[in-house]
């Protein structure tokens, strides 16, 4: 008889028990499910286009970006970068491809980036007979510093992996303005 009872009484602690601590996980899962992610509020969108034309020559970018802040010293995001130049009866390039974004802003006022750019570069000379092709991947990371105000950043940054023979760039060091919404 004594047996029974303390399966009796097992019972009866264990499904109450067992009740309540289904219902506080229920209440858990309903607060997180009501409870919205702040993940877009850290996410800041921007990018460049730039637009060059003039007699017998043409250069459109179009580079996205999207970055997401850590805190308000560190930053990472994503870029695409598409351009298409022409200099008629010379050649055309098609350039496409990712880019990986580091910021830090040791103080407000200062920005330092880090940028690894792999970009598909396809070149067609059109000044020989027949037109020459060269196609390649280039690699470039580039390291900068600029003057920050609020989303607004301007600076120069230099490609550490410059080769002047890879016809991607003129020169290692560029000048850049950033700007994140």
């Amino acid at each position: 008889m004594e047996r029974i009872n303390i399966t009796y009484l097992t019972r009866f602690l264990f499904i109450p028990f067992f009740f309540l601590v289904c219902n506080s996980i229920i209440a858990q899962d309903l607060n997180n499910i009501n409870k919205k992610s702040d993940f877009f509020k850290h996410v800041k969108f921007g990018g460049a286009f730039g637009l060059g034309i003039s007699n017998n020559y043409t250069d459109i970018l179009l580079a996205p970006s999207a970055i997401y802040e850590f805190n308000s010293t560190f930053a990472m995001g994503v870029a695409l970068q598409g351009s298409y130049i022409q200099s008629k009866d010379f050649y055309k390039s098609w350039i496409y491809g990712p880019t990986l974004i580091a910021l830090v802003n040791p103080i407000d006022q200062i920005q330092l980036s880090m940028e690894l750019e792999q970009l598909r570069v396809n070149n067609t000379y059109t000044y020989t007979i027949p037109n020459y092709s060269d196609d390649f991947w280039n690699t470039a990371l580039f390291l900068g510093a600029g003057y920050r105000s609020q989303n607004v950043a301007a600076g120069l940054k230099y490609n550490v992996l410059y080769k002047k023979k890879d016809n991607v760039y003129n020169t290692g060091l560029m000048p850049f303005i950033r700007v994140y919404f």
